[in-house]
């Protein structure tokens, strides 16, 4: 199968959070390699999250640019959707488990998150299978950009904002997990009633 551009970038995407996961998940050093840590604006830290936090923001500008470049261009397959919503589930869903563990996020905001994702990805099966496209909804693409944003500033210790005090991570990703259940609840009012129907 030949690979189109909008399907190569989010391989590419795929690739870096799997290189994500990678730094952030192994012991480095129990295999004797330690990553520096550096003391900035009050603020200990270690040089794996900030790398992790250009790759993530790398990895979230693919997002918008192959789904723009695969509209724009009618470059859309089926193949693209899947690994489209593999890429981002293993990317987001993954860093938000990795940071709840690392205590830098509250275990709560995952748990909502996926629990959201598995429903309205239910939703949009049940719904595929009766012929009905559910669009996405304003909450949930505000949601997505909120997420990324705070991913971005939690990966960067929420500097600058954290030398003058200011939780501005924090607040962002308790919003963006906000408008994840508005946003599944619209969902599944928006869907009930075809959902359940026997025909």
């Amino acid at each position: 199968m030949k690979l189109n551009l909008p399907n190569k970038i989010t391989l590419m995407r795929i690739a870096l959070a799997v290189i994500i996961l990678v730094l952030l998940l192994i012991p480095w050093h129990q295999l004797g390699l330690k990553f520096p840590e550096y003391y900035l604006l009050g603020v200990n830290i270690d040089i794996r999250y900030p790398i992790c936090g250009v790759l993530f923001l790398i990895a979230s500008i693919t997002d918008f640019l192959d789904g723009y470049i695969a509209r724009s261009r009618n470059l859309v397959t089926d193949f693209g959707k899947v690994m489209d919503a593999i890429a981002d589930k293993v990317l987001v869903n993954g860093l938000l488990i990795i940071l709840a563990n690392d205590g830098f996020i509250p275990v709560v905001v995952p748990v909502i998150i996926i629990t959201r994702d598995i429903v309205v990805d239910s939703i949009k099966m049940a719904s595929g299978n009766k012929g009905k496209v559910v669009a996405a909804s304003w909450p949930g693409k505000i949601k997505t950009i909120c997420m990324m944003i705070g991913i971005t500033l939690v990966l960067f210790y929420n500097l600058p904002f954290e030398y003058f005090g200011y939780s501005v991570a924090d607040l962002i990703v308790i919003i963006a997990t906000i408008l994840s259940v508005v946003s599944g609840c619209q969902y599944y009012f928006a869907n009930k009633d075809f959902i359940f129907s026997e025909k």
